[in-house]
């Protein structure tokens, strides 16, 4: 399954990248499963996804949490639980 990665604010900034388009393995199915999928990249990867860091995630703009499941073409984003100023 394809989806698009957006990451935002701080999460941006450490991942050094705005969005991605990425191929998920199979088994991969919900937000959360994605995130940790993602941490298996290691470094800062693992450190600024990391379980129990505050994280605020969405698909498909809408705000989510770690069980909801994702479809083909959806976007899952990432970021702080406070942005902006």
């Amino acid at each position: 399954m394809k989806i698009q990665l957006r990451y935002f604010a701080s999460v941006r900034e450490a991942l050094d990248r705005a969005d991605e388009t990425v191929e998920l393995p199979v088994g991969v199915v919900t937000v959360g499963d994605v995130r940790a999928w993602l941490r298996v990249r290691g470094g800062i990867w693992a450190d600024t996804l990391a379980e129990g860091r505050a994280l605020r995630m969405a698909c498909n703009h809408v705000m989510t949490d770690a069980g909801t499941r994702i479809t083909e073409g959806c976007e899952v984003a990432f970021f702080p639980p406070v942005t902006g100023g």
